[in-house]
């Protein structure tokens, strides 16, 4: 029965997609002539994948992808005894820190994780479980543009981007590093999905503490990110991202 149903998706394919379907049975005879008998696929064990001789190798473009890169790379050359990070993608920069640094994570969504050195920790933004000036390397990406707006169940408040970036500040170190990842633009709300903000306007925000770089990856499929660009770089962008690296005096 299952021989079938596989035959009959190919057969429903074909139309869309002959070439494929052609090229596809036709390796599957040269792997049953070629493949000793313990190696050769019965009918029901067939699942065609016709895309993936199409497709390139992987995807290195895109904001997640090179924010992620970027900010893993500045912690690994501050080597802190230990990381934390408020919201950000867990399979792509917690991921990327945590292979040589132990990193608490926080969230308001509880984390399972059996990983050595990675730890969840259930929190706000908004309200962060750390002590003042406690924190010496901390990140926050592609996380406070959300606050506020109720995508993730979290109640409206216009002015949450506040209250999280006056969390991120408070908790920061003297001496210690804040790296954010925001999106950057023509200012304005996209309701109910994020924020885009005049990298000015993150500036203002986050008065105690001093802005030792902004990078800038442009709108697009950006292959890299612009080092070091003045604050001014982010105004002609529909949906840029803006790299901030700050750091408390002490």
């Amino acid at each position: 029965m299952k021989a079938l149903r596989n035959v009959f998706k190919l057969a429903v394919q074909f139309p869309a997609r002959p070439t494929d379907v052609f090229w596809f049975w036709k390796t599957y005879g040269q792997w049953q002539r070629a493949a000793p008998p313990e190696w050769r696929a019965r009918l029901a064990e067939l699942k065609p994948m016709l895309q993936d001789r199409h497709a390139p190798a992987g995807s290195a473009q895109g904001h997640y992808f090179l924010q992620d890169l970027w900010a893993a790379q500045r912690v690994w050359r501050l080597r802190p005894e230990e990381h934390v990070d408020v919201g950000s993608r867990v399979d792509g920069f917690v991921a990327h820190v945590a292979s040589f640094c132990p990193v608490k994570y926080v969230d308001i969504r509880p984390l399972r994780t059996g990983v050595p050195g990675l730890t969840g920790v259930q929190g706000s933004v908004c309200e962060l479980p750390f002590a003042d000036q406690s924190v010496r390397s901390l990140s926050c990406l592609h996380v406070i543009e959300h606050i506020g707006l109720g995508r993730y169940g979290d109640p409206l408040e216009p002015q949450g981007w506040l209250r999280g970036l006056a969390e991120l500040q408070r908790v920061l170190a003297p001496g210690g590093q804040l790296l954010l990842g925001t999106p950057c633009g023509r200012s304005r709300v996209v309701f109910h999905a994020h924020r885009v903000f005049d990298p000015a306007q993150i500036a203002a925000a986050l008065p105690e503490l001093q802005l030792q770089e902004f990078s800038l990856i442009r709108d697009g499929a950006a292959t890299a990110w612009q080092e070091r660009v003045p604050l001014t770089a982010a105004r002609d962008l529909d949906y840029g991202c803006g790299l901030f690296v700050w750091a408390r005096p002490g």
